[in-house]
């Protein structure tokens, strides 16, 4: 399976707090199956007074990630997400990124 995770996060760390937003979130960690981590800075859409998830997905999904994992996903982010091929998995606010991932890997919803 190759699988690259993006998690809406507060910073650029597994060790980072996941950002309860979806299209407004600071940024995503990205973690390939391999373990490697990279961060991919959401500052532009933050910025946007609409359409901020549609962005968000878009440049996810030009990442190459498939699956998200974040604390709340808007509808219109959500079908967004949907039709690029990602799949969005709630729930995982108060978690760390690190300890999303692990429980994702692990087959625990958010």
């Amino acid at each position: 399976m190759h699988t690259i995770i993006a998690v809406s996060s507060e910073g650029p760390t597994l060790a980072d707090a996941v950002d309860p937003r979806f299209g407004r979130a600071a940024g995503f960690v990205l973690v390939d199956p391999a373990g490697n981590v990279t961060y991919l800075d959401n500052g532009s859409s933050q910025a946007m007074a609409h359409g901020a998830g549609l962005e968000a997905a878009r440049r996810l999904a030009d990442a190459g990630a498939s699956v998200v994992l974040s604390g709340v996903v808007g509808p219109k982010a959500a079908a967004a997400l949907k039709a690029a091929g990602l799949t969005a998995v709630e729930g995982f606010d108060g978690r760390t990124v690190g300890e999303a991932v692990a429980a994702y890997r692990a087959g625990q919803a958010g």
